[in-house]
């Protein structure tokens, strides 16, 4: 997955905003104003900073070799996904779904479920 497929992923959710908060070097991506997602534009390969369910994640970095604790994040909530190629891109999806979903606020939740 290339960093524009990326970005456009992440951007085409609901009440997402992109910010440069820590620089040029580091996109993040927030929905109301809570981080779900880093893309540090200069990893090579390109990986990403995604919330994850501590369980989950731990069962995840176990599968994956490119599956790690978060870099610079806390290791139990935040995974580090570096993409070479070994994760399959419906996974790279679901993941930065997953770590929408555990931010989004609940009374956002509400409204976009009752849209």
């Amino acid at each position: 997955m290339s960093l524009d497929l990326l970005r456009d992923y992440a951007l085409a959710k609901p009440d997402v905003e992109e910010t440069l908060p820590f620089g040029p070097d580091v996109l993040v991506f927030k929905v109301s104003g809570k981080v779900f997602l880093l893309i540090p534009l200069d990893s090579h390969p390109l990986q990403f900073n995604a919330k994850c369910d501590p369980d989950r994640a731990l069962e995840l970095r176990e599968a994956y070799a490119s599956i790690l604790p978060g870099y610079h994040m806390n290791k139990t909530h935040w995974n580090t996904v570096i993409l070479d190629g070994s994760v399959p891109i419906t996974l790279v999806r679901e993941l930065i779904d997953h770590s929408y979903e555990l931010v989004r606020p609940k009374a956002l939740r509400k409204k976009n479920a009752a849209d």
